[in-house]
């Protein structure tokens, strides 16, 4: 990351000195101990909990019922709207022994992990069947009080044929590790997909096209998304091998494009996640950065013709480019030449001849211009990306997942888990450092026993998977938790405790890894890329003392942060790892409903009003419960936390509350103004926080950076430079209102 020297060695020089070595954890050669810290021996966590049983009923807005169940037996601590979630998406629906179809929460847990315990042993990892027990309970502990949760093709497909002997579609590839060899599906889908996210490659030839146009659906059937460059297809102004003149780049990412609206995500109502990415040299990146610009004018056009509005309304299914975010890809020399005004040149992709000369700051007002027109192409820093690649000498990164926060290796795959941090928050605003970093060992243990668990669509994404076996370990809930502790999302001590969190995060999974590494062996891509592996882990360990600032940040949190990435490096150097990624910070939008998050990733608040679901159907406005725990953690009395709730609920806002302080304006921003109010997080406050946390990361944010209505083109051009300039490896941007159809209002 680019930091100010001089401010990064007078935070140094503040903070205690570091530990001259790590306290090495004794382990045990037949395989890992997975120690308890939430749960008793011989106690199921699932019969510590209260249960209730509840109905779930999903209507359009027009009343016409989606999905109706009844007798669902759900915690009683969850909400209406987590219990939706679950029955709605993850409930097994058909061929459950005895139920038909799965009807409690209980049988979706104990699925999903009492299945990877019976992996895990049957692949060595534990040292027995006691601390196989131990991971278990523990993991069903984390899961069934919401304390974190796997990315939606864990839920949707793990255990189904181990649980439940359900067969499905035969076809799918796997990695057999046993027999170091790929294997297909011939009978049954005995290994489910489990990983979110899919980095796909694809050549300058037909059939490699309409390969992946198959590969695509069959990851978008079982609810995962996927990424591709499409940077070595030839352009329109290239010639065909047999005569004639190629159709060109669009004309194909236009087919794609119609293929990924077919097809529903998981075969329920989520739309398939698809990214596409192209390298600023390519011959048609002005067709693309312009895509989605005008196609969104046509779009309005049909819109005033009165065409329904609504993403899925006729309108947008008439246009093209609707079903994919798209990233152009920016490398330093590019960003170089917009500085010094130079200019730029695209490539033919056949011969390498110069294309066009264009000049770089024209390039750049159009990608900015097309994102404030429709919030696309977002941006993606491939220099940076690169520089810290821990896998540089088997290939390079050319593109992302759908949301940007997964960049790894073509032909790769990674399954996701996120925690939720409001549930290591203690009751006096503290966080709970020891229970985040077990919660982290035990999910990257999970995630780890998946990959050689689940199925993959292709041989070679299969094999990758197996030898490299990235993982994305994440969280949400950071806006809720900074505000909750009265701590506003645009401040150094926000950034310090996103920081803190996310390398503790990042260094207890990566030491996992290690420990994982001693007992099954590090990923077999591992002494290929030891040299820079290594030195990208020392550059994340650098980064807590240059990037943290200790004087402001909770000496627990800071202290565990130091400790785990010495630990964490020290491990790595005599056993390497088993993972070749381990973090990203992913939207975690459906799980974090699951959760019962009030916010996203590391979004901050969007509203401080919401609306909450009845059981039995309808809505009606509620404070968002950030707003009085913050109050009562800033010392406002109960009286004064009450008219204050009452004022922001008539107003959707909370400027002009009786009894606020002005010095705590801030702590209420979100990241859209409230009713008529004026306040709102500036554009720089989001690029500052993402930039806190990126050090500490394998990966990539998904993050969606929000800006005003009437912020202008200049303002987005300044939000990419700085970005760059921070080391942010990605950025999307949606200027609120830009588009005819919006997915959240306040």
């Amino acid at each position: 990351m680019k930091t100010n020297t001089a401010t990064a060695k007078t935070k140094a020089s503040a903070k205690p000195s570091r530990k001259s070595s790590a306290t090495k954890p004794k382990l045990k050669p037949a395989g890992m101990s997975i120690s308890r810290y939430f749960t008793t021996p011989g106690k199921d966590p699932l019969d510590q909990i209260e249960w209730t049983q509840r109905e779930s009923v999903i209507a359009e807005p027009d009343g016409t019922v989606v999905f109706e169940m009844k007798n669902i037996d759900v915690p009683a601590s969850w909400s209406q709207l987590a219990t939706d979630i679950a029955s709605s998406k993850y409930f097994r629906k058909a061929g459950v022994p005895e139920t038909g179809r799965e009807v409690s929460v209980r049988q979706l847990i104990t699925r999903v992990s009492h299945s990877l315990r019976v992996a895990g042993e049957e692949s060595g990892y534990f040292s027995g069947s006691e601390s196989a027990q131990s991971f278990e309970d523990e993991l069903t502990h984390l899961l069934v009080n919401q304390m974190g949760a796997f990315n939606s093709p864990v839920w949707f497909n793990c255990g189904l044929y181990h649980q439940y002997g359900i067969v499905g579609s035969p076809g799918n590839w796997y990695w057999d590790a046993q027999a170091q060899e790929m294997r297909q599906l011939q009978n049954s889908f005995e290994k489910p997909q489990c990983s979110a996210c899919f980095i796909q490659n694809v050549e300058d030839d037909l059939m490699s096209i309409f390969d992946l146009a198959k590969n695509e659906a069959r990851l978008f059937k079982y609810g995962s998304g996927t990424g591709s460059n499409f940077s070595k297809i030839r352009g329109r102004q290239e010639m065909l091998s047999g005569g004639g003149t190629s159709s060109g780049l669009m004309s194909f990412l236009e087919v794609l494009d119609k293929g990924a609206g077919a097809t529903k995500s998981g075969g329920t109502t989520r739309r398939a996640a698809k990214m596409v990415c192209l390298d600023m040299d390519h011959p048609e990146i002005v067709d693309f950065i312009q895509w989605k610009e005008q196609e969104e004018a046509k779009a309005k056009a049909l819109i005033e013709q009165g065409y329904d509005s609504d993403f899925n309304g006729e309108a947008y299914q008439t246009v093209s480019g609707q079903n994919s975010n798209n990233s152009v890809r920016i490398t330093d020399d590019f960003m170089k030449a917009y500085e010094h005004d130079g200019e730029w040149q695209t490539k033919m992709r056949t011969t390498g001849e110069v294309c066009d000369t264009l000049k770089a700051r024209d390039l750049m007002d159009k990608i900015a211009q097309a994102a404030w027109v429709c919030a696309d192409p977002g941006v993606q820093y491939d220099t940076t990306i690169n520089d810290w690649h821990t896998c540089p000498n088997t290939d390079r990164i050319n593109a992302s997942n759908p949301c940007s926060e997964y960049m790894f290796l073509d032909n790769s795959a990674c399954n996701l888990a996120s925690l939720n941090l409001m549930k290591y928050r203690r009751a006096d605003g503290s966080f709970d450092v020891e229970a985040f970093q077990h919660a982290c060992r035990v999910f990257i243990t999970a995630q780890e026993i998946i990959i050689d668990f689940a199925s993959y669509p292709t041989e070679e994404i299969g094999k990758n998977s197996h030898d490299y076996r990235p993982l994305g370990l994440g969280y949400a809930n950071l806006g809720t938790l900074l505000m909750t502790n009265g701590i506003p999302y645009d401040s150094d001590k926000g950034r310090a405790w996103a920081g803190a969190i996310t390398a503790i995060m990042h260094g207890e999974a990566y030491a996992a890894s290690a420990e994982l590494a001693s007992v099954v062996g590090p990923f077999p891509g591992f002494e290929k890329n030891r040299k820079p592996m290594l030195r990208v882990m020392n550059k994340h360990r650098d980064a807590v003392t240059t990037d943290i600032d200790a004087r402001i940040c909770p000496q627990e949190m800071y202290n565990a942060a130091t400790e785990c990435w010495d630990r964490c490096v020290e491990l790595g150097e005599q056993h390497g790892y088993r993972n070749a990624q381990a973090t990203v910070l992913a939207p975690t939008g459906t799980i974090g409903l699951l959760m019962d998050c009030d916010t996203t990733g590391v979004e901050p608040e969007f509203s401080l009003v919401k609306f909450k679901k009845l059981a039995g159907g309808g809505y009606f406005k509620i404070i968002n419960q950030s707003v009085p725990l913050a109050l009562k953690h800033l010392g406002y009395a109960e009286n004064e936390i009450k008219e204050i709730n009452d004022y922001v609920l008539e107003h959707s806002k909370i400027e002009g509350a009786p009894y606020l302080k002005d010095e705590h304006l801030a702590v209420f921003d979100t990241a859209n103004r409230n009713g008529d109010g004026a306040r709102f997080i500036a554009p720089q406050g989001h690029i500052k926080m993402m930039a806190a946390a990126q050090p500490f990361l394998s990966g990539a944010i998904s993050k969606t950076i929000n800006i005003p209505n009437e912020a202008t083109v200049d303002d987005i051009k300044e939000l990419y430079i700085d970005s760059w300039k921070l080391g942010l490896k990605a950025v999307a941007l949606y200027r609120d209102g830009c588009k005819s159809s919006q997915p959240l209002n306040s």
